[in-house]
């Protein structure tokens, strides 16, 4: 059978929910992640790498099996092995489960931050993706309240650095402790219950399994019914209180400000004390910048031994997207015109020193050496050097100003 040379070859398209990014949007995620490596050295957190696939169980104890994420979002698949395998949808799981295999008990308290792509199925809309990347860090092995308010003063200036800080809000609330979140927990399954015939079908289905979720359904039928549950407070232990009183006061400490917000939830029983969100109104419907809480009960439902923990995530696409205009100076040190094939040695000599002494540069030395100039004059740079020759002598010109085109002209004039 011939094939028909006339015939289109389709060409492949991306998964839905990815994105390829080139230039603009992929200068301001390469700033996001790179501001992010600066503070969390500042703070102490070291480098940590997770495989970005997992033994689904990791993800189904750690998230729960009757979450959305497990059981609509996560992407599983059997590998030639017969063994059930999840590309992780979160950080947490992972370096809970590497906190456990590699027994990093013993660098307790660890301090670790990470970064990279997660992934989940999910309906596509702005700044959600089904690939998409987050920034990460934890405090694992510390029951102490100082390293939640340390986590969130590292999350205030990552925000404040990368210019991101205004009009962003940091709501925080307290789960208690296992006590108080029990009481608590009773207490709403009670008032759910008498309200059954006005809740939603999703608010049922979690009123057996993971009532507190109930109170941060964006569904209005629940509304009434959620606005008119018991605080937290009313069941909080002298010590819970003591707890979120230590949070609070570091952070009224490092400056750094805060609002209360009763509501705030984490579903999951392994979840304890502080839980907090970083929102903006610039998103749309996606508000949360930046989010996190104590999982104090995590590692133990791993399979590990009790252990304190606590830590945030934030998506990298949004923090992007927040970016002013005027953050990223995308252009060159310095562009190099050639502008007579005959002084070529010296223009790579030229073009070698400035990279060595940490310019970024770019020469221009094909096409017409007429316009090479024009060309080179077109690229976003602080330096345009035209290197060519007259009456047989070379000749090196340098315009721009500042005191970094001085240094560029003279590295290059002493070649």
């Amino acid at each position: 059978m011939s094939k028909d040379k006339n015939a289109k070859i389709s060409v492949p398209q991306p998964v839905r929910g990815t994105q390829d990014m080139l230039g603009d949007f992929a200068d301001r995620f390469a700033h996001v992640v790179d501001v992010f490596d600066r503070v969390r050295r500042l703070y102490g957190f070291k480098r940590v790498e997770v495989p970005v696939i997992e033994p689904t169980a990791v993800f189904a104890r750690s998230l729960g099996e009757t979450t959305d994420v497990v059981s609509k979002e996560m992407y599983s698949f059997e590998d030639r092995g017969g063994e059930s395998i999840t590309l992780r949808p979160e950080f947490t799981a992972g370096i809970a489960r590497a906190y456990i295999t590699n027994g990093w008990q013993q660098f307790a308290p660890l301090k670790v931050a990470t970064h990279g792509p997660l992934f989940r199925y999910e309906r596509p809309q702005k700044g959600r993706y089904r690939q998409f990347h987050q920034l990460d860090a934890e405090v694992i092995g510390s029951d102490s309240p100082l390293a939640d308010a340390e986590l969130l003063v590292f999350a205030d200036q990552l925000l404040k650095e990368l210019g991101v800080a205004e009009g962003v809000t940091l709501t925080l609330n307290t789960l208690g402790d296992a006590a108080s979140r029990d009481a608590w927990r009773t207490a709403l399954v009670e008032h759910f219950m008498g309200h059954r015939a006005d809740l939603s079908e999703d608010s049922l289905a979690r009123l057996d399994k993971n009532p507190l979720r109930i109170l941060d359904s964006k569904d209005p039928r629940d509304r009434p019914v959620a606005d008119s549950a018991p605080d937290i407070d009313a069941f909080l232990t002298s010590e819970a209180q003591d707890f979120f009183g230590a949070v609070t006061a570091g952070l009224d400490a490092a400056g750094v400000e805060w609002e209360r917000n009763a509501r705030l939830v984490r579903g999951l029983d392994y979840y304890r004390h502080t839980a907090f969100e970083f929102v903006t109104d610039r998103l749309g419907a996606q508000g949360t910048v930046l989010g996190g809480g104590r999982y104090d009960g995590l590692i133990e439902a791993l399979g590990g031994p009790p252990t304190a923990a606590v830590g945030w995530a934030a998506g990298i696409e949004r923090l992007a997207m927040l970016l002013g205009d005027d953050v990223i100076d995308t252009r060159l040190d310095a562009v190099i015109a050639v502008e007579e094939d005959g002084q070529l040695a010296l223009a790579m000599r030229a073009l070698a020193a400035l990279r060595i002494g940490g310019f970024a540069t770019e020469i221009v030395a094909t096409g017409s050496p007429r316009k090479r100039f024009d060309k080179a004059a077109k690229i976003p740079a602080q330096a345009l050097v035209s290197i060519g020759a007259r009456d047989g002598s070379p000749y090196v010109n340098v315009r721009g100003d500042g005191e970094r085109v001085r240094a560029i002209e003279a590295l290059v004039r002493a070649l």
